[in-house]
């Protein structure tokens, strides 16, 4: 570990973090996390732990953390569609080249299911795109 620590360590979790202070200013110079509050990325909600009030400097913080999450998570939601599309060229040419007759049994209602459902969306949502514009 460097020997500068940051003020503030956010533990990840499904929708937000868990917030805490880190504190190496103590007798045994040990790494101590005190738990200050709980994040909800969605719905933007900030709950301080326990009987805690947050200052404005942990807001601050707190507020800055959750827009650099958001941008991570949008980035990370496009990327995961780009490597869907190399996915499905990958299976296009798996099932035209290489897939056994019984892979291909194995797969296929559940894929063309899948590419059906996403069709319909995505067509959908196009003629919203192109309705809304006129």
């Amino acid at each position: 570990m460097g020997t500068e620590l940051p003020e503030y360590y956010f533990r990840v979790r499904e929708n937000g973090a868990a917030v805490f202070r880190v504190d190496t200013e103590n007798r045994q110079r040990r790494i101590e996390m005190d738990q200050i509050a709980v994040i909800n990325i969605r719905n933007g909600e900030i709950k301080p732990h326990g009987d805690r009030t947050l200052s404005d400097a942990d807001l601050a913080r707190i507020e800055a953390w959750m827009a650099e999450r958001a941008d991570v998570l949008a980035h990370r939601d496009i990327d995961d569609i780009h490597r869907a599309v190399d996915y499905l060229n990958l299976t296009t040419q798996w099932a035209q080249s290489r897939a056994s007759e019984e892979q291909l049994e194995d797969v296929t209602d559940a894929l063309l299911l899948a590419m059906h459902d996403l069709r319909s969306v995505l067509v959908r949502k196009k003629a919203d795109r192109l309705t809304s514009k006129t």
